[in-house]
């Protein structure tokens, strides 16, 4: 199989990793503001996923010689080491309903806001709890500076959330013959818009309907994009968005510790003379128990939907092929993104490989340019959303000269 022996690589891996890493939640998001519901979305990503687990695992798990220490995919696959199975499988349902959840969180946090959040709480659980699994191969007096940051980015991108939300809230009461935000009236307009497209001329939606597409930022590309989207946001109180995203980040800052379980036994829980599961064999099983559980889920949602999105089925998600092809293409790079970050983690320590959670700098540029967040927002958001990414790269920093 294929190992990577230099920090070099190591590296490498993590950089192709933060990249892949960092872009499959913007994918996401543009399919849920064109509409297309999580559920379909979520089952073509995660079988692409295990596609990618799957290519990963038959290529650069069979390549060069097979040792005793080392033996290559296939040969674990018939070895008495299910202790380790079952924490790489843990670690696999743990990422991916980790992962269903930001779906939804990314609709009612926000792109940028949610990824900084996500990982910052993933380093500052899963990064400390790596450290101690690594038998503390990285320096502590470097890692846990670097957390503490992580940690204040959590709390500045709270408060980003919620002074954006602020400001959302005052530009859609400023907008005239138009039903104020988070009241019913409001749900009664956006679902009739056609009707009151005809009853009120002076209505904004049909201004800008009628003068082309809304600039980013402004009141009417809000309703806009509310009328378009899946996940309908306005009037759902900021604490739902941020306990989705809390809730997410606990089973994702869980994962990385389970796969270090998995391929390096700390607790001793293999048989005497069975070797210790090798990355590819351990993400085989970790990106299986992921699919299985996100189709369990999924199937579920597609007849008891939450967060009001509308009632589907199995037949309308086969027929929905819109936008298809993005979501398989954010599930492959999610795979290799978590491949190539388990692979630098055998490398450098699983603690310093948690440096990929770079990626929020990815997702910020991305909901920046590609969804316009924060335009036309106020000073105050303005100023919390730098001084929030300045203290994530310094935590990244710190991170990578660890590695």
């Amino acid at each position: 199989m294929y190992v990577v022996e230099s920090k070099a690589g190591a590296i490498g891996c993590m950089i192709l990793s933060l990249c892949c890493l960092g872009s499959w939640p913007a994918i996401l998001t543009l399919l849920e503001r064109r509409g297309r519901l999580p559920q379909h979305t979520f089952l073509d990503f995660a079988t692409a996923n295990l596609l990618a687990a799957i290519v990963i695992a038959f290529s650069l798990g069979e390549i060069g010689k097979s040792t005793v220490r080392t033996p290559d995919f296939t040969t674990q696959l018939h070895q008495d080491n299910w202790p380790s199975v079952l924490l790489a499988v843990a670690g696999g349902m743990l990422l991916s309903v980790g992962n269903l959840a930001t779906q939804y969180a990314l609709a009612f946090v926000g792109l940028s806001v949610t990824e900084v959040v996500a990982a910052s709480i993933t380093v500052v659980i899963g990064t400390t709890l790596n450290y101690f699994l690594d038998d503390k191969i990285n320096k502590a007096e470097i890692l846990f500076p670097g957390v503490g940051c992580f940690l204040i980015a959590v709390f500045l991108g709270a408060a980003v959330h919620a002074s954006n939300a602020a400001d959302v809230k005052a530009k859609l009461k400023s907008l005239p013959s138009e039903p104020k935000a988070e009241t019913k009236d409001f749900y009664s307009s956006t679902k009739n818009g056609e009707d009151n497209h005809e009853k009120e001329k002076t209505d904004v939606e049909s201004q800008e309907k009628q003068a082309g597409k809304a600039k980013a930022g402004t009141a009417g590309f809000f309703v806009e994009l509310e009328n378009k989207r899946a996940i309908k946001v306005f009037g759902k109180s900021i604490m739902i968005g941020l306990s989705i995203t809390l809730f997410a980040e606990i089973c994702l800052s869980l994962f990385s510790p389970a796969f270090n379980l998995a391929t390096n036994d700390q607790w001793s829980t293999l048989p005497k003379g069975v070797p210790k599961l090798v990355v590819y064999t351990a993400f085989f099983y970790f990106s299986i128990a992921g699919f299985l559980i996100a189709l369990i889920l999924n199937l579920i949602f597609l007849y008891r939907p939450m967060a009001g999105l509308a009632r589907s089925s199995l037949k309308k998600y086969v027929n929905d092929s819109k936008g298809r092809c993005w979501a398989v293409f954010a599930g492959f790079l999610c795979g290799l993104g978590n491949g190539l970050q388990f692979m630098g983690g055998q490398a450098a320590g699983y603690a310093a490989a948690d440096s990929v959670q770079a990626l929020p700098l990815v997702s910020t540029f991305w909901g920046i340019i590609l969804f316009g967040e924060y335009r036309r927002s106020s000073k105050r958001t303005y100023v919390l959303l730098v001084s929030m990414l300045v203290m994530f790269v310094a935590a990244v920093a710190i991170l990578m000269h660890i590695a």
